[in-house]
Formats: C-alpha cells, structure tokens, sequence
C-alpha cells in the first residue's frame, strides 16, 4: 500500500466515527503519519472533498445541532473558528444560532439553577456561568429579567 492510501483509509477511519474540518484532519494525520509530506496530505483531503467525504457545510451542521442546546453562539462561533471553518460558513449559520438563542439561555439556566437570584454574588454566579457557556450579556439579561418576572 502506498503513502497516500494509507492515509486515506486512516482519514476515512476518522469521518466514520464524526465529522472533521479539513484543519482538524490535516493536523490529525500530520501527527499519526510524520513520513507524510504535506502536499501528500493535502492531495488526499482534497480527493475526500471532491467525493463528499470532507465537508466544512456538514460539519457546520453538526456542531450546530449538537451544541446550539447547550452553549451560545459565541462559543460555537468560537469553536467553528478553531476547526478553521470560512467565515462565510460561519456568518451563514449565525442568524439561524441568533433565532434560538434566548430558549437556549433559559433552558440552560433552568437546568443549572432553576430559580431566581437572591442576592448580587448569586446573580454574579449565573451571569458568569451564562457568560462560559458563550451567551451574550444581551441574552443573559433577557434571562435573569424573566427570571425576575417569574416567567420561566
């Protein structure tokens, strides 16, 4: 077997089990092949990505789909970026993470503390956790003033 199709098969062995940016891959194989030069490795991901094997639009998909529950848009677009996602990719998917955001920020909020703040430490506490989850001030304000209001 040859240099390419080796790791081509240990590509495929890695999109089997979820979805890779082309950044993430390249960097994966790097590492678990060194004998590869790079222009072997990229001819290999892009022979993936003309078959459908590699794409930046379903990992986009995916990553939204499995975080957009848990974390704000700004830890997504965060992490999106980290994978080497286009921008273009990510300003797509912006407005629909934007749409779903606040339910998302209750939701979280709901399951983490479940009432309102009593005191300013405590509120500090749920504007922190809110923030690492990556939801904007905008949106963790919304969710505290329903809070307040007894409307979650």
């Amino acid at each position: 077997m040859t240099t390419a199709s080796n790791l081509e098969v240990r590509a495929l062995r890695y999109l089997v089990q979820r979805e890779y940016s082309r950044l993430e891959l390249e960097r994966k194989l790097s590492i678990k092949c060194p004998d590869s030069t790079q222009e072997v490795i990229s001819a290999v991901l892009d022979k993936l990505e003309q078959h459908g094997y590699l794409s930046a639009e379903r990992l986009v998909e995916q990553v939204m789909h499995t975080r957009r529950h848990k974390f704000g848009s700004q830890r997504i677009v965060h992490e999106l970026k980290e994978k080497g996602i286009a921008e273009h990719l990510i300003a797509a998917a912006l407005p629909d993470l934007k749409e779903t955001e606040l339910d998302a920020a209750c939701d979280v909020w709901k399951r983490k503390f479940s009432r309102r703040p009593d005191n300013i430490k405590e509120r500090s506490k749920q504007v922190r956790f809110l923030m690492g989850r990556g939801f904007s001030l905008e949106i963790i304000h919304q969710v505290l003033s329903r809070a307040d209001k007894g409307k979650i």
